[in-house]
């Protein structure tokens, strides 16, 4: 009998990261593979990208329509609860013996919530990580104590989860499966990109990516506009600019996106997805990578580019040093970009030093979901750590 497993997916960036994995497991003989599509995926104003998962080859399991409509924190969490009450439905007729999910979104938290509650075992990929300015930061945790096995992309993060009281025996450090479609092939050449895309590169190429950061205090269109005041002091530069998500604020910084992509045609390019392919090759014909999006700290390094991280959304993940911080400020980003389009950081960047693996971390992924025991998986122990030293005592009031 083989063994069913769910992948679920909610976005054009995780299926990045999920589709070297659903091919190994597609490929496995003991594994019956199920995809469960959800989000981003099925609304058009994000490209509709579940269209790019059918072209890849696979079958479609599941579509649960979940988003509604709105860019407000009420509308997240109504989309939550629609999804909810989707995926339980789902996940009750597909039936398989283990759901993967990966990251921190919302949508994967409604999906591991319905998992958990109708007894199937939970596979969290890329838990353990930091990004202290989202709410995504709460919802990956919350994932991590919803979930019964843990692949993390690096050792610092696979002690966080243990930290977090995860038993050790099912944790696993294993790299970060987004850099499996690093390797998967040449990137498209210059013309070929450039016919794809409609649009032609220039002598200095920046590929940008901004989401809202929903844990700050900004509204999110004065950071697009300083992003874009930034971009402005750099004419001869040509941006390929990917839409933001589904997060609250998300569609305010889209209409700015458009509006700044129509008042500069032929230097600036907007897109609502890229698809993976598309992506990494503009990433690779890229000067520098400018954003809040995590692909400028996992992706971007082992392409060999200097990525300009900006804000507080990535805040608490490991970097590797071809990155540069800086405050969402036009003068600030400016300088930022100036820096990493210096010979220093184009030497730093050629290096492709990354904290998160070289690849290979999809294969090593599927051979455990493949043959991890199942037996008592739904059992979990709090794993404490040793006592730190003596407990201080309360302060008298």
């Amino acid at each position: 009998m083989t063994r069913r497993i769910c992948v679920f997916t909610g976005g054009r960036a995780e299926y990045g990261h999920l589709r070297g994995l659903m091919r190994h497991l597609d490929a496995d003989p003991g594994v019956t593979l199920r995809i469960l599509v959800s989000g981003m995926h099925l609304a058009a104003e994000f490209g509709h990208t579940v269209d790019v998962i059918e072209a890849d080859g696979f079958t479609i399991a599941a579509r649960v329509e979940m988003l509604l409509s709105g860019d407000t924190p009420s509308a997240t969490c109504a989309s939550m609860g629609l999804g909810l009450i989707r995926f339980a439905d789902a996940l009750d007729r597909l039936r398989p013996d283990l759901l993967v999910v990966l990251g921190d979104r919302f949508e994967a938290l409604a999906a591991a919530q319905a998992a958990l509650v109708l007894g199937i075992p939970i596979a969290h990929l890329h838990g353990g990580e930091a990004s202290e300015g989202v709410l995504d930061e709460a919802f990956r945790h919350a994932i991590t104590k919803l979930a019964h096995l843990h692949f993390a992309a690096a050792e610092p993060y696979r002690q966080r989860i243990i930290q977090l009281g995860e038993a050790p025996d099912r944790v696993f450090t294993v790299g970060a499966p987004g850099l499996d479609g690093v390797g998967d092939g040449p990137p498209m050449d210059r013309t070929e990109l450039e016919e794809e895309l409609g649009f032609r590169l220039g002598p200095v190429n920046f590929l940008v990516t901004y989401h809202p950061v929903t844990l700050g205090g900004r509204p999110p269109e004065a950071a697009a506009a300083a992003l874009f005041d930034a971009l402005d002091r750099f004419p001869h530069a040509h941006v390929i600019v990917t839409r933001a998500n589904a997060d609250s604020g998300g569609r305010a910084i889209n209409t700015a996106i458009d509006r700044f992509a129509a008042d500069r045609p032929g230097r600036v390019f907007a897109t609502a997805s890229l698809g993976q392919r598309r992506y990494l090759s503009a990433m690779y014909h890229a000067d520098v990578v400018i954003g809040n999006s995590s692909s400028g700290l996992i992706e971007a390094p082992v392409v060999g580019r200097p990525t300009v991280n900006l804000g507080d959304r990535q805040k608490g993940r490991l970097r590797a040093p071809s990155v540069i911080d800086c405050t969402e400020e036009a003068g600030a980003i400016a300088a930022a970009v100036e820096r990493a389009l210096g010979p220093e950081m184009r030497a730093v960047s050629a290096r492709r030093e990354s904290p998160y693996g070289r690849g290979g971390a999809a294969a090593r992924i599927a051979g455990i979901l493949a043959r991890f025991p199942l037996d008592g998986l739904l059992h979990k122990s709090f794993h404490d750590l040793p006592a730190a030293g003596p407990a201080q005592e309360a302060v008298p009031s």
